[in-house]
């Protein structure tokens, strides 16, 4: 139970977490009204989950390759103990891909590895420990997308770690392979709306931060979703970087990902060792960048992707969906 000031007001906020199953917003996209349509998509309100596979971790499989030297030590020495200490702080998400599409999340933070000594090119995904294989979750992925064809996801593969080249091509043929014609080719960014992606009969923007991309037409760069990092454990920091990136967006002329997330520094993990990143970081500070979220509108200068850690914990996705209603003619303000 936290205690939140807000426009003068004091309340108490329960953190439980949400029931999953919770599938009002699973369509969206398709109930938006047509002014709100015919809109490019960065000009929309569109909730992500950051480390949006973190859901599960492999706390049996070596530590990942994007971990440093001396974390990788520890885990030698004290093996499972550091492993477990490693998955609080690793788990950002408690929601499955399936779950966080039914509750409305659109944008998805995918950072992918293989696992070094392993033979063959399989891609898993990685933070601090491995996750499940890229294919499972690209599949239900999908899966969801076959039942709900008006949705659109944005998938960001923005980190690769021990990955050579026969890697990237074997993860850029199951993009291929599994999503099909689903997949948006590169256009300019101002065309892209859901009228078009509905006209095209495509569902899924992918963004491949890497060099073996180049000259694949579904794969579109990194350089259109820019993801500014604020990399810090403060709230007021937090804040003050996203609303400076925000006035910085116009000019880059791409969808825009703003990161309302809190990074833990080594002391900060030191500090909640055993209570982990939900408990000891995100639960106490959720409130007030709920608060951001909520002062925030979209457009042409405002937000367009907001992402959160444990976007069941408040009502985040549904929150960042009604941002939206600015943008109609009635609810514009002046």
């Amino acid at each position: 139970m936290l205690l939140l000031t807000r426009r003068g007001e004091v309340i108490w906020v329960n953190m439980k977490t949400r029931p999953t199953g919770n599938d009002r917003n699973a369509d969206w996209m398709a109930s938006l009204c047509p002014t709100l349509t015919a809109m490019p998509l960065k000009y929309l309100a569109v909730p992500g989950s950051h480390d949006s596979f973190s859901f599960w971790v492999d706390e049996n499989a070596p530590v990942g390759p994007d971990q440093k030297a001396f974390v990788k030590h520890l885990a030698m020495i004290f093996r499972l103990l550091a492993k477990k200490v490693m998955k609080k702080w690793s788990m950002t998400q408690n929601l499955t891909f399936r779950e966080q599409l039914e509750g409305g999340i659109r944008y998805f933070d995918l950072r992918v590895s293989s696992k070094p000594g392993e033979e063959g090119c399989e891609v898993y995904f990685i933070h601090g420990l491995f996750g499940h294989k890229v294919r499972d979750g690209l599949m239900d992925i999908n899966n969801f997308l076959n039942t709900h064809r008006k949705e659109v996801v944005f998938l960001d593969f923005n980190h690769h770690y021990a990955m050579e080249e026969d890697h990237h091509c074997y993860l850029i043929n199951m993009l291929k392979e599994v999503f099909g014609s689903k997949l948006c080719k590169i256009n300019v960014v101002e065309d892209i709306t859901l009228d078009y992606m509905w006209e095209k009969k495509y569902q899924v923007l992918v963004f491949y931060h890497h060099p073996s991309a180049k000259g694949c037409p579904v794969l579109w760069p990194g350089s259109k979703i820019p993801a500014p990092w604020a990399n810090t454990t403060d709230t007021t920091k937090l804040i003050q970087f996203l609303e400076t990136t925000l006035g910085e967006r116009a000019k880059y002329g791409s969808f825009h990902v703003s990161q309302a997330i809190l990074t833990p520094r080594i002391k900060t993990v030191i500090g909640g060792l055993v209570r982990g990143l939900r408990n000891y970081l995100v639960e106490k500070n959720l409130p007030i960048i709920m608060t951001w979220v909520e002062a925030q509108k979209p457009g042409e200068n405002g937000v367009n992707i907001i992402t959160s850690d444990f976007v069941e914990l408040v009502d985040f996705a549904n929150t960042v969906i009604q941002l939206n209603n600015v943008l109609l003619p009635d609810k514009a303000v002046t």
